[in-house]
């Protein structure tokens, strides 16, 4: 079913003929069993160009998606608590070379695993503290306990480090994890974390607000995301979408019932990586992206701050850095800014794409990504974990830049 009405292709320099293979890549996911549903919004020039959804929400209780659909968003977070701590960072409050020490002095010192497994760990002490920047790129050291990687990310299971918003607040998590050591000197590697989790307790502490209140008050609200929350409200429950998981007989099964889901219980604490929203409310931080901090008559953001944001700030790509792919896609030819990933070179990439284009993904195999040349802004939903299981936002990147015919 389509959504909504929209702008002519034509007059967006886009092709109807073209973008219509979209829609048969979507009915193809759901005729194939792959995905239960999944909507698809694309954007150029500020006006929506493509906007549809297929399959079902719900199955079990024949519910289809719809642009009323609320997804779990997971890691898409991180972009608007990226974008939320910097506008504290234009404030003057900090400078991104600041260590995070300065605020968390839990944070002062810490060391580095060098070496030695669970019970007979060896570590050096860390060659500088963390810096705000660092946390913004994900090159902190810090880590993520369901990588499985290395000793350090047992110790984040062994201590529970991923019941934060459940068992623990902000403060209480990064307390905790300030003592545990660090997988890498700062600044030398990428590796995904929850970098962005620290971030939301430093916006806790420089702001004195609660950071799912700071958030909302400062980004959500003004940019009108009315739908974008930390759990779903019991007025709107009947929109939240399920959640599934491929089952070993090539069938979906149920992975988080919406009904019994923890995000439709207030949270102890919101945080980096807990966000239920619509396609169509992402899109107004796309277009927030795009318009370089506006929002209306006003800036949210200044340009320059924008601009910075979605530069490479790594000496290379990421598979310099140590990770040469992560869930679907590869990342030669991939950077990061402050809070997304950064199009350094397409033919690196091996994918169509222009330079300097931004985005992310969530867990549940959502994505978004916004391209300054184009004027392009691209939102995916739908649920199924884990995200790596199909390359559906390459797919979808081909299927869109495709249909650009000026």
């Amino acid at each position: 079913m389509s959504s909504q009405p929209v702008t002519c292709p034509e007059d967006l320099g886009l092709s109807s003929a073209r973008l219509d293979r979209v829609r048969v890549w979507m009915r193809r996911q759901i005729d194939s069993g792959r995905l239960p549903g999944i909507e698809v919004l694309i954007t150029r020039r500020g006006k929506a160009a493509f906007h549809h959804c297929e399959g079902m929400a719900d199955i079990a209780r024949g519910r289809p998606a719809t642009a009323e659909t609320l997804y779990r968003l997971y890691s898409m977070n991180k972009s608007l608590a990226s974008a939320a701590a910097m506008m504290l960072y234009e404030e003057g409050y900090f400078q991104l070379d600041d260590p995070i020490s300065r605020f968390i002095p839990e944070f002062l010192g810490q060391h580095v695993w060098s070496g030695g497994g669970f019970g007979a760990m060896q570590s050096e002490p860390a060659r500088r503290d963390i810096t705000f920047h660092d946390l913004l790129t994900h090159t902190s050291g810090l880590t993520y306990g369901f990588m499985q990687a290395n000793p350090v990310d047992a110790i984040y299971r062994e201590q529970k480090i991923d019941r934060l918003g459940i068992e623990m607040t902000l403060a209480e998590f990064a307390a905790k994890v300030a003592k545990l050591p660090l997988v890498a000197h700062p600044g030398t590697r990428w590796n995904y974390s929850v970098s962005t989790d620290v971030l939301c307790r430093l916006i806790e502490v420089i702001s004195g607000q609660a950071y799912d209140s700071f958030l909302t008050e400062r980004l959500l609200k003004p940019l009108g995301m009315a739908d974008t929350t930390f759990n779903v409200p019991p007025g709107k429950a009947h929109r939240f979408a399920a959640c599934y998981m491929p089952g070993s007989d090539g069938l979906l099964k149920l992975q988080d019932d919406p009904e019994t889901s923890r995000f439709v219980a207030p949270l102890k604490a919101p945080f980096g990586s807990a966000l239920v929203s619509t396609a169509s409310d992402y899109m107004r931080f796309c277009r927030f992206l795009l318009s370089k901090g506006a929002c209306g008559d006003t800036h949210l953001l200044g340009r320059k701050t924008i601009e910075l944001m979605m530069m490479n700030h790594l000496p290379g790509d990421l598979a310099a850095m140590g990770q040469p792919r992560f869930a679907e896609s590869t990342f030669h030819g991939i950077g990061f800014g402050l809070g997304f990933s950064v199009l350094i070179d397409p033919t690196k990439a091996e994918i169509v794409g222009t330079p300097g284009e931004c985005g992310w993904g969530g867990m549940a195999s959502t994505g978004f990504w916004v391209d300054p040349v184009e004027d392009l802004a691209v939102v995916m939903t739908t649920q199924l974990i884990p995200s790596s299981k199909y390359p559906l936002r390459r797919e979808l990147r081909v299927l869109t830049y495709q249909a650009i015919v000026e």
